[in-house]
């Protein structure tokens, strides 16, 4: 496995896990939302074994937090590490001050979501500390969640005692936040920093999003500070892992053995400072193809950067939505499954899927299979556009994929 940077004395692996999908003893993942959760209860004896596994492969970064999995991430994720038979000082926890909800916002809350996280951890330190998603609501909302309440403050000195190692943050949003991180980098010493990086992302974020910021800049801006980059999103919330019609035409000469996700990882860990690229990793089998792709890692080529640049183009030529299913957005208050329509909506209805009426339909009734959580259901309210990283219209998308689905409907009828 690939180590490229030090953090406290250890190397850290070039892969990392990031444990927001964990694996359920349905099949799926804990990231999915469902009314009722005991539907999608942790398989702890899978992910005992993946975590091993990934521990004997070298992985050694393992990222949490406390509102991942519906809550349970952090305190299965220390099961798992803690049953392994690895030494604590082999391994690298990230965790995260998650205070999103306006209750969570004092020193007091913060404090008490750091002792619960070093206890679920099953540890008596964090290696890697970050203010969470800081971006996320602009910066008054930063300012509440980490400058007034004095939280930043005490980060530095819960560094200095030892009860974290390293602070960072991970960055979503507004500008302004991230620039005053950059300002205040000598104050604070950011001993990492967390961007969304991926070859779509790089150059053509705010082509995605006019509130989205290039990656480009964002490790520009790190990379030239000296701060160590940790990639999240390095496939686009798995959009990037299967490469669509127009991109497989441009990557797949070039090798065709070659996943989409091997060419997203290859991208990220070609650039010199990145520390370590999270995978949001459920089945067995994607750890290992994984693995592989870091255990013979080649940095991309200058034609290989280029032709990636085109593959982004014909990526967004396809009118995609950047949802990487974090599931911020949800619960939604009417029930609406809303990243599951979103996801369905990239997958069957942009013009090259090639998808019959019916066989679209067929799909969404596959994809959201409860009628109720389709997109008829929904109100418009859009509550779940401030919870959204990417700034996603969602109400507007929902009605639109609603639309769709009537017209689609009506030409099946026609036949």
């Amino acid at each position: 496995m690939k180590k490229r940077f030090s953090i406290g004395g250890k190397k850290v692996s070039l892969l990392g896990y990031g444990a927001m999908r964990m694996p359920t003893v349905d099949g799926g993942h804990a990231n999915n939302w469902v009314k009722d959760a005991s539907k999608k209860t942790i398989d702890q004896r899978e992910l005992d074994s993946q975590i091993k596994y990934l521990l004997s492969s070298g992985v050694n970064y393992f990222d949490t937090s406390p509102a991942y999995c519906r809550g349970e991430s952090e305190r299965r994720l220390g099961e798992a590490l803690s049953k392994s038979g690895f030494d604590r000082e082999s391994y690298i926890i990230a965790t995260k001050l998650s205070n999103f909800s306006s209750s969570q916002q004092s020193l007091a809350e913060a404090k008490k979501m750091l002792a619960a996280s070093l206890k679920n951890l099953r540890t008596k330190y964090i290696d890697c500390y970050l203010l969470h998603s800081i971006g996320n609501g602009g910066f008054e909302t930063f300012s509440k969640r980490f400058i007034s309440n004095g939280a930043i403050d005490w980060l530095v000195e819960e560094r200095k005692k030892g009860v974290i190692r390293h602070l960072g943050f991970s960055y979503h949003g507004d500008i302004k936040t991230f620039e005053w991180c950059m300002e205040n980098h000598e104050k604070y010493k950011w001993d990492f920093a967390m961007i969304q990086m991926n070859y779509i992302d790089w150059n053509h974020a705010k082509e995605v999003n006019d509130r989205n910021v290039n990656a480009s800049y964002l490790y520009a801006e790190l990379y030239k500070r000296g701060i160590p980059v940790v990639v999240m999103e390095p496939l686009l919330g798995g959009s990037l892992a299967k490469l669509k019609d127009n991109m497989a035409q441009i990557l797949t000469p070039l090798d065709p053995e070659a996943t989409g996700a091997k060419w997203a990882f290859r991208f990220c860990a070609s650039h010199p400072g990145v520390m370590c690229i999270l995978s949001g990793m459920t089945r067995r089998e994607h750890m290992e193809e994984n693995v592989r792709t870091f255990d013979t890692f080649t940095p991309c080529s200058m034609p290989e950067f280029a032709d990636l640049e085109r593959a982004a183009k014909a990526y967004l030529s396809l009118d995609t939505i950047p949802c990487t299913s974090c599931n911020y957005c949800m619960p939604c208050p009417y029930g609406i499954d809303i990243p599951s329509l979103l996801n369905f909506r990239n997958e069957y209805l942009i013009p090259s899927s090639g998808k019959s009426a019916a066989e679209i339909l067929s799909a969404y009734a596959a994809a959201v299979p409860e009628p109720l959580r389709r997109a008829d259901h929904c109100t418009g309210c859009s509550i779940c556009r401030p919870a959204c990283p990417q700034q996603i219209d969602v109400a507007s998308e929902i009605a639109a994929i609603d639309r769709k689905i009537d017209l689609l409907k009506d030409e099946v009828a026609r036949k």
